[in-house]
């Protein structure tokens, strides 16, 4: 019979990387590590993990095994959260990562909810923020650093999720391009009809920081297009991009969430004729989605999701 909580330990092994980086995650010592990996292994009758250099890494058998962790622990996850729910569930800390522009709409509108005044507040539910990126979210999601992470994916770069996980799409919005409405006039731009990108290749782009997917999103749009954007000014901020836009600077293309509450100026916004999409998604580890606070959580989620949606639709389009 396998000891799950050597499973465990051997699934930590494998997010962390060393011995000592899962013995500090798991709260033990790394001889205490090394001692449940030998146990392990006289469990199986194989080696799970070999030496590489002054580390170790996982066997063909140890990756094996792993995979069947994932499964198993999942599992004893979601019998943890049924177990909660009915028990009544109770006042939960719920730890989220996102990305800039989610946490900004979809966030903290229901962090003003949470806090309420009197009957209105909502005392079931804390929340922890971390901003980061996507790739950034996923990973501190795998190491279990937070219970939920919020992250996109466009239709001309999916998203890639971690194994053992699970997610659901919130929203899926339109990028628009956004000219100053005197570059748009000057090109014959109609307002209100799609753009073909070729017609704007001649002009400055305005882009996030090569590091972002948000980057790659509008290399791949310009690239299908049939050129490569000359770039004037990077920015991971949208709105200092949507306010560069307003002052003639550039081009830039902006997923509607994006979008500031109040521009800095003029901004013409179209739709694109080879439509790119962002899609919204929350991810957690699998079987935690049943957690009383964490359902909660997602479920004010789908319905902040719901109402930007309509509002960015009648504001933007």
């Amino acid at each position: 019979m396998l000891d799950v909580r050597r499973l465990r330990i051997l699934q930590y092994l494998s997010t962390y990387g060393t011995v000592a980086a899962a013995a500090q995650a798991l709260h033990l010592t790394a001889p205490a590590i090394s001692q449940q990996l030998a146990a392990l292994e006289r469990e199986v009758g194989l080696p799970v993990v070999e030496k590489q250099g002054r580390t170790l890494r996982l066997t063909a058998v140890g990756e094996l095994l792993v995979s069947h962790a994932e499964i198993v622990l999942s599992d004893l996850a979601a019998a943890e959260s049924d177990l909660e729910a009915i028990r009544g569930g109770g006042h939960g800390i719920v730890r989220v990562a996102a990305f800039a522009s989610a946490a900004r709409t979809l966030i903290a509108p229901l962090w003003k909810r949470i806090l309420g005044t009197g009957e209105e507040a909502d005392v079931s539910l804390t929340l922890e923020l971390v901003e980061q990126e996507p790739d950034a979210a996923l990973e501190t999601l795998r190491r279990r650093n937070v219970d939920l992470a919020v992250v996109h994916g466009y239709t001309v770069l999916p998203r890639d999720f971690p194994s053992g996980c699970e997610q659901t799409k919130l929203l899926e919005e339109p990028v628009l391009l956004a000219l100053h409405p005197d570059h748009a006039s000057r090109m014959g731009i109609v307002p209100g009809e799609p753009v073909d990108l070729a017609l704007v290749s001649g002009i400055p782009w305005l882009t996030p920081g090569p590091e972002t997917s948000c980057y790659e999103m509008t290399q791949r749009a310009c690239g299908a297009a049939g050129f490569v954007p000359a770039i004037r000014a990077r920015s991971g901020d949208f709105s200092v991009l949507a306010a560069l836009v307003a002052a003639g600077a550039g081009a830039a293309l902006l997923p509607r969430m994006t979008l500031p509450d109040a521009t800095q100026g003029p901004i013409s916004l179209h739709r694109l004729q080879r439509p790119v999409t962002r899609s919204v998604y929350t991810v957690s580890r699998s079987g935690t989605s049943r957690r009383p606070d964490i359902r909660h959580l997602a479920e004010l989620l789908q319905q902040a999701a719901a109402e930007t949606t309509t509002t960015l639709e009648a504001e933007h389009g």
